[in-house]
């Protein structure tokens, strides 16, 4: 923490202290500082993860004003320093909370940051390459199924068509590109006085619009709070972030290509998911947060993703076959897990009951 700070101290110009533990990750640490006596607070992010780094160094200035400002950058150590945003609920709080209006006017929120926070990077890719290489050194932005083929080993079966229906699904990753934050899980989203503020842009990046649209659809595609939405508020708040990035893709308006397009996404992160926690949910099932509560566990949310993803392929037709044997082997594998169904999320349980 002390080689922190003074990293910090000198690139922003001014004396930090007092530091409090946000938390951060297994890839960064976070700090909420006293920027002298008059200065106010700011927060500092140091990084273990060069490419973390290099997204959200060059990600935040395309923020559209809906993330923290970036006050100082430090490559050698590396850190960022950012205005502080404040505390209050997250939008995970309020999912485990009591209020369904708080839920739903927080999802409704969040879906149009993200939609709008696409159309403010419209038209800016060339400008964030330029960004992002500064900072990269080289290195590639990572991509949910980048090296899945060297993870394969752990599915119940590899058919022989996988591999290459797997590469379609990474090149999917560029069609209809936008700007975006990339880990937009509940937790990185700070509902204020001023309204949603993202504060995590390690995964920023142009990448399709569907990836994100999926974390509506499924919920929350890579995230640990992931329980059920009611089929109504889970469409209106699709609907509200397709309504924003229609702007700067208008084919996003044929429902052929949005339905395709979000149901593959899905499928890309069913299978990266799966690749994650698989091999662990095998050998002994556990939540999907340590500390936080209530929360789904990896086996139950496993069964639940490969479920849905199978419903969503089989009542497609053709298409995936590859994607689609591995899901049915997963699920007739692992037939012995004696896990629940997931619930509706806490905030809506009353209200709608299993959804």
């Amino acid at each position: 923490m002390e080689n922190i700070l003074a990293a910090a101290s000198a690139v922003l110009g001014r004396s930090l202290d007092r530091p409090v533990d946000l938390g951060g990750s297994a890839r960064s640490s976070v700090l909420r500082c006293r920027a002298g006596e008059d200065g106010g607070t700011v927060v500092v992010k140091a990084y273990r993860d060069a490419v973390g780094f290099a997204a959200e160094a060059a990600g935040l200035p395309f923020g559209g004003g809906y993330g923290p400002r970036l006050l100082a950058v430090d490559p050698s150590f590396p850190l960022v320093v950012m205005s502080d945003l404040g505390s209050g609920p997250s939008l995970a709080d309020v999912l485990l909370g009591e209020s369904a209006r708080a839920a739903r006017e927080g999802l409704l929120a969040w879906a149009r940051t993200y939609g709008r926070i696409a159309v403010a990077g419209a038209g800016r890719r060339r400008e964030w390459e330029r960004a992002h290489a500064v900072h990269a050194a080289g290195g590639a932005r990572w991509r949910p199924l980048r090296h899945a083929g060297n993870a394969l080993e752990v599915l119940p079966v590899v058919p022989a068509g996988l591999a290459g229906e797997l590469a379609e699904l990474e090149a999917d990753g560029d069609r209809y590109a936008v700007f975006s934050p990339g880990d937009i899980c509940p937790d990185n989203n700070l509902l204020t006085a001023d309204g949603l503020r993202v504060l995590d842009f390690e995964g920023a990046g142009y990448h399709s619009a569907f990836l994100d649209a999926a974390y509506v659809r499924m919920p929350f595609s890579t995230c640990w709070c992931v329980f059920r939405l009611p089929s109504g508020v889970r469409a209106e708040v699709e609907r509200a972030y397709r309504e924003e990035v229609v702007a700067v893709h208008p084919e996003l308006g044929d429902d052929r290509v949005w339905e395709d397009g979000v149901r593959r996404a899905a499928a890309t992160w069913t299978i990266f998911m799966t690749l994650v926690l698989l091999p662990r949910a095998r050998e002994k099932d556990g939540p999907m947060h340590s500390v936080r509560t209530p929360v789904p566990t990896e086996r139950q949310l496993l069964r639940h993703r490969w479920t849905r993803l199978l419903e969503d392929l089989d009542g497609a037709g053709d298409g995936l076959a590859a994607v689609r044997q591995v899901v049915r082997a997963c699920l007739e594998t692992t037939a012995e897990w004696d896990v629940p169904e997931l619930p509706c999320y806490p905030a809506f349980a009353a209200a709608h009951g299993a959804c």
